[in-house]
């Protein structure tokens, strides 16, 4: 095992910056992932952390080393990829086999490291197969398989599901997931689905436009993000946005008028926001409750969707495009055409300012 450091990492291909100076440390043991948008970085920035880019500006360390002018081979990674890109007219343990042998290490010590590592992926028995006779999650198993025969110091994995159906997807997640409780290897792993990091890590890296929008564990991620973006980008469904204003704040919390909300009682700190501020009001679908249209609080039920154990019920914004969304435990009696009114639960509002940064939350305010 070993811990990562990146300080003020950048990289540069041509005129365009990928990797924005980025600080960032990742401890032993830790399981680690970095997720955004297509083109946010993630990629890349696993990259340069194995050696296969160069790094423009910075410093990057594995354990005590900087590592900035290291060859992979010399750094102590072993990376799997999106593509297993297994070799054909190899078998299973040559497959597993081949780094070691290309390292150049003694024939027992390749054989030993090949079949602990088949028991612990459960491969002993498709040791004499070639690729083409396994399905797509063992053909993974293998990929890792190989990478972790080496015995790295870090696992690095680049988008490893993504080529795999839903149902084998989360088979494979739960794999990994015990692997790393079982190995305690400190791993990176990049992908651009938000259930895959919720599931798997201890640490999340949420990336936007090359720079490090926040880091967290998926609970903190998911209920005090720091920006809109992170708000948006992790749960599922979306969390959903209002346009807002500031009618006034105390030393209690701050009182708002959302789109079709127009009096809202917050615990957010809005001290030094003047009267009139505009402000994003941002509720995920599980904080909303409806009940009957009042006044000006009514909105249109546009949609119904019933999920077996639980409902989502979309509704006309009212300004924007994106529609609303409510879940709840099936069964519903709402449906489509109705006009209810929404009743979000203060102590779950997050509240968002002009520069899409999130107002602090009274701590005694929020449910464990």
């Amino acid at each position: 095992m070993a811990s990562v450091t990146l300080d003020k990492v950048n990289k540069v291909f041509g005129s365009t910056h990928i990797i924005k100076d980025v600080d960032l440390a990742i401890g032993n043991g830790e399981f680690v992932v970095f997720v955004g948008p297509s083109g946010c970085g993630k990629s890349t920035l696993l990259r340069l952390i194995a050696g296969l880019e160069s790094i423009s500006d910075g410093e990057l360390s594995i354990g005590d080393s900087v590592v900035n002018d290291l060859p992979p081979r010399e750094r102590g990674v072993g990376m799997v990829f999106q593509s297993y890109a297994l070799y054909p007219h190899m078998s299973v343990y040559e497959n597993m086999a081949f780094g070691l042998k290309l390292a150049k290490a003694a024939k027992e010590t390749v054989h030993e490291r090949v079949m602990a590592t088949a028991r612990i992926l459960q491969l002993e028995e498709l040791l004499e197969r070639k690729p083409k006779a396994l399905s797509g999650g063992q053909r993974q198993r293998v990929a890792m398989g190989r990478a972790m025969a080496r015995e790295p110091r870090i696992l690095l994995f680049d988008e490893p599901l993504s080529n795999l159906d839903a149902s084998l997807r989360v088979q494979m997640r739960n794999e990994i997931a015990r692997l790393h409780h079982r190995l305690g290897s400190t791993m990176i792993y990049v992908t651009h689905d938000q259930v895959e990091a919720m599931t798997l890590a201890d640490k999340i890296v949420v990336l936007n436009g090359g720079r490090i929008e926040q880091v967290g564990s998926p609970q903190e991620l998911y209920q005090r993000p720091a920006t809109r973006f992170v708000a948006g980008f992790i749960g599922s469904p979306t969390m959903n946005f209002l346009p807002a204003k500031l009618l006034g704040a105390d030393e209690s919390g701050c009182r708002v008028s959302a789109s079709g909300m127009p009096h809202l009682e917050l615990p957010q700190d809005a001290a030094g926001l003047t009267k009139g501020t505009a402000l994003t009001v941002g509720v995920r679908p599980e904080h909303l409750r409806l009940t009957e249209a009042q006044g000006d609080n009514s909105f249109e039920i546009v949609n119904v969707e019933y999920l077996g154990n639980e409902v989502y019920v979309y509704l006309d914004p009212k300004e924007g495009d994106t529609l609303l969304i409510q879940r709840s435990e099936a069964p519903t009696y709402w449906s489509v055409g109705q006009r209810v009114a929404l009743s979000p639960d203060p102590a779950h509002v997050h509240l968002f300012n002009e520069q899409h940064q999130a107002l602090g939350l009274d701590q005694a305010s929020v449910a464990a």
